[in-house]
């Protein structure tokens, strides 16, 4: 019985003991000499890595005469299949959102670019030749692809509706002037640099003031009014004498009479006397 007891108990206890030890591994420190190899084949990556991206510099494109409706998804769709495009800046106009008609794409290799220039330029697409060429590194601005990785937005509408508002009189003046003042610096670049080319420009548009035209009632005309009574005094007559020299003037009949009437006036009233 007690053989029993012990035989149905043993299991019990194994089972206990087997829980109890731990199943973990033990963490075992490192090798320094493993270590020490491994420090150099993680710099020796660092030098590989540093050599291949001075070896494959990015190279910049411009891409000129594009047509419309090519807009960044288009564009960076369509020169991928060339290689890896890192970034890509469609000019658009600030005020309308549209194209500009020109972008300036960046590939992660320079012989890419190089290859994508000579490829695609003079390329007919959509009725227009592109214009392509690579961009020297030293000419790349570096603020060129500012804004190239936020995806477009149109402009709010109080900015469209500002734009397309009609302009007020002052408004215009101000624009011919700005307009005028460009067209001055345009003709003095071209005479510093010895170019003699003559154009209307804004400056021959620009209206001119008109004098303030002046009042009639103002004006003191000295020429006499028309009256009948002048107008008879005019009638008198030159006469030509064909046989003399002498030009006799033939007063009119009204006039002979008055000064009839006034000789006999003066007559009578020296007999008075």
């Amino acid at each position: 019985m007690a053989l029993l007891c012990s035989l149905q108990s043993s299991p019990r206890v194994q089972i206990q003991a087997k829980t109890e030890v731990p199943l973990t591994p033990k963490l075992l420190a490192l090798d320094p000499q493993q270590e020490s190899e491994f420090k150099k084949k993680v710099q020796q990556a660092k030098k590989n890595r540093a050599s291949k991206a001075s070896r494959f510099a990015p190279g910049v494109i411009y891409v000129g005469h594009l047509p419309v409706g090519l807009f960044e998804p288009q564009l960076k769709a369509y020169f991928e299949q060339f290689g890896k495009v890192l970034r890509l800046r469609l000019s658009r106009s600030k005020k309308t959102g549209g194209s500009k008609g020109y972008a300036f794409i960046e590939f992660d290799c320079d012989e890419v670019a190089r290859i994508v220039a000579e490829t695609m330029n003079n390329y007919l697409m959509g009725e227009r030749l592109i214009k392509c060429h690579v961009v020297p590194p030293e000419k790349v601005h570096e603020e060129l692809f500012n804004g190239s990785q936020r995806g477009f937005s149109k402009p709010s509408f109080p900015a469209v509706s500002r734009y397309n508002k009609p302009h007020s009189q002052e408004d215009l003046v101000k624009m011919g002037k700005n307009l005028v003042r460009k067209e001055v610096k345009l003709r003095k670049r071209l005479s510093e640099k010895g170019i003699d080319y003559d154009f209307p420009g804004f400056a021959a548009q620009v209206p001119h003031k008109k004098k303030p035209e002046a009042d009639i009632s103002t004006l003191s005309d000295t020429t006499p009014v028309c009256t009948p009574s002048l107008l008879e005094r005019r009638k008198s007559m030159l006469v030509d004498d064909e046989d003399d020299d002498e030009v006799t003037v033939k007063m009119p009949q009204k006039y002979k009479d008055e000064e009839e009437e006034s000789s006999e006036e003066e007559e009578q009233a020296k007999k008075g006397e």
